[in-house]
């Protein structure tokens, strides 16, 4: 009996376990269930407010892009040219300015003697400009700089040798007293207002103290090569600062400007220092007196000479007035080496022997008023060139000037001169980096947006490729041209307006009263001459009582064509017979009645289109 009772609670036990068993399993399955549910509820929220954070983050990115100033770049020249080199960098209310040069004037620019760039932006800003920064000293770079100051009053700050040839210009146009320059180091850094530092950064070029610029603004830092070469033994053994141009290039560049001017060339420039061994080549064993022309400008070339003087006793004279100026002043700041006694004056030359002189020169570019072309000519005042002078021309010829270089070299062999030039020795190297110093630069800036300068629209283009080659994507490459403003920061770079720029003319003291029309009618009269009728009429009745006469220059000679300056007479009369038979008394309809019918009559005749000009005198 009490078995069954035990079997029948074991029974009822085993039934209530399997009843409880798959209650316990639900509920822990529901539980678990509700879990997962809370979990993806939980995850599905956090989605939410990330996306709801992100999209915050987007719009005050947004937003803080809008309202960011951004840095204002305006080339006012040096683009799609040689030469005339000013940039203008702009943030906010307050301006700086990189370099004002000039360039030399063209074929068809007649009588002109230098151009200028147009400064109207900047004399419309003038109380925001902060300061003038010059990168070296070469004239496309400071040649501009007194015509500016006529203009607009700002600071100047350069380094010690640029500072002194600065001076000599502004000696010459009366404005040193005026002026604030301020001498800067290589490796300074100044503050140009609130938003603007600017470092000078030790750089290699054909002058010495030559500079990059370090523009550091709220959008960002620029770096403005100014013109360079990469140099590993330069003359002054001051080599290119390429560890701060690295640190910059890590501490991250924002843009980078660059010199253009070789950028259709591979490799790299040769070293200054490859020229003085050719000059000592050229010394050595030579006994005719030697004659150098070369750059004023560089003085690196000039020392080289000097040393090789001095190695082979030869005494040196200066001849040309940019060239005596350079080395007076270079000498005078320390930045050519040479015995007090070396250089001699050019009224001494004849106190020498051919094999004790040297006599460095202006010309290399075969100017037709310099030095060289004259003695060239036999035209010079001091120096007589003979078959016992060796002549270098230690430069090779601009774009524009090979015509000139041919003709002086051909003068002097003519003399019979012995002339060593570019052709035939490694007399000359460029002071601009090839392609490979390119790649150099931009490797060591890391630039995020890169903007070719300083040279012609297919340099600009050869560096722009170099740039994408070395990883810069092409719509980072910005190409610009003078006048047009480009707004850049970290996010975004774009060209939005255009401001006044071009070229000012300067024909002896007149600086911008030549213009296009002025050059147009210049171009007519070399073309074609010039013929004046002079008529003398009655005011009162509109009779001819003398005249006409014709005066005649540029367009035939008068004696040997009577017969054609007859006819002339006659076509005038005929006309001026036609405007008395319609009662025309205006005379300005008459001048100009005259006009065509005799620009007719002596284009048929001749097949040549003189400026006419019809003179009408009262009695």
């Amino acid at each position: 009996m009490e078995e069954q009772k035990k079997e029948k609670r074991e029974e009822i036990r085993k039934k209530q376990t399997r009843t409880r068993r798959p209650q316990k399993i639900k509920q822990e399955g529901e539980k678990e269930v509700k879990e997962v549910l809370k979990t993806r509820q939980r995850r599905e929220t956090d989605k939410n407010v990330r996306k709801e954070a992100n999209n915050r983050k987007r719009k005050t990115k947004e937003n803080s892009i809008f309202k960011a100033s951004k840095l204002k770049i305006i080339p006012l020249g040096g683009l799609h040219e040689i030469g005339k080199n000013i940039t203008v960098f702009e943030y906010e209310n307050e301006i700086i300015a990189v370099d004002c040069g000039l360039s030399f004037p063209e074929d068809d620019m007649l009588g002109i003697d230098l151009v200028i760039p147009d400064i109207t932006y900047l004399e419309k800003n003038v109380d925001k400009i902060k300061g003038l920064v010059i990168t070296h000293g070469h004239e496309d770079h400071i040649g501009g700089v007194p015509y500016l100051l006529n203009k607009i009053n700002i600071p100047i700050y350069a380094t010690r040798l640029t500072v002194g040839l600065i001076k000599n210009k502004l000696e010459e146009h009366k404005l040193l007293r005026s002026t604030k320059l301020i001498e800067v180091m290589q490796g300074e850094t100044i503050s140009l207002g609130k938003n603007f530092k600017v470092e000078f950064i030790r750089s290699s070029h054909s002058i010495p103290d030559s500079v990059m610029l370090a523009i550091t603004t709220p959008a960002g830092t620029v770096l403005h090569t100014g013109d360079f070469k990469v140099d590993y033994t330069p003359i002054d053994g001051k080599i290119m600062d390429f560890g701060r141009i690295a640190e910059l290039g890590n501490q991250g560049i924002l843009a980078l400007m660059s010199d253009s001017t070789n950028a259709e060339r591979k490799g790299f420039t040769m070293s200054e220092s490859s020229v003085g061994e050719v000059f000592d080549k050229l010394f050595l064993h030579c006994t005719k007196r030697i004659v150098v022309a070369t750059f004023a400008s560089n003085v690196h070339r000039v020392q080289q000479i000097v040393n090789s003087a001095v190695k082979y006793n030869r005494k040196i004279a200066i001849c040309g007035r940019s060239m005596i100026n350079m080395i007076e002043t270079a000498r005078e700041l320390g930045y050519i080496d040479c015995p007090e006694n070396l250089f001699i004056d050019i009224d001494m030359i004849n106190s020498y022997t051919d094999d004790q002189l040297v006599i460095i020169t202006t010309g290399s570019q075969g100017e037709p008023m310099s030095a060289l072309t004259r003695m060239a000519a036999g035209d010079h005042r001091k120096v007589k060139i003979t078959t016992n002078d060796l002549v270098i021309i230690s430069a090779t010829p601009i774009p524009g000037n090979e015509k000139f270089v041919s003709k002086v070299i051909d003068d002097l062999m003519q003399i019979g001169a012995e002339v060593v030039y570019s052709s035939l020795e490694d007399i000359h190297v460029s002071g601009h980096a090839c392609q490979e110093e390119q790649k150099l630069i931009m490797a060591l800036a890391k630039p995020k947006y890169f903007i070719p300068v300083h040279g012609e629209y297919r340099q600009l283009i050869a560096h722009s490729e170099t740039a994408q080659s070395m990883g810069i994507p092409k719509e980072n490459v910005l190409m610009l041209s003078n006048g047009r403003v480009l707004e850049i920061n970290e996010e975004m770079a774009e060209t939005t307006t255009s401001v006044q720029s071009g070229r000012i003319l300067v024909d002896g003291l007149g600086v911008g009263d030549v213009g296009s029309i002025v050059l147009r009618d210049r171009q007519h009269l070399s073309q074609d001459g010039l013929i004046i009728i002079v008529l003398t009429m009655d005011s009162a009745t509109g009779e001819v009582v003398a005249g006409p006469d014709v005066i005649s220059r540029g367009f035939v000679y008068v004696r040997e064509s009577e017969n054609l300056m007859d006819d002339v007479k006659s076509v005038v009369r005929h006309e001026i017979k036609k405007c008395e038979e319609r009662g025309v008394r205006d005379w300005a309809t008459i001048k100009t009645a005259t006009r065509e019918n005799l620009r007719d009559y002596i284009f048929m005749k001749t097949k040549r289109n003189p400026m006419i000009i019809p003179i009408i005198m009262e009695v």
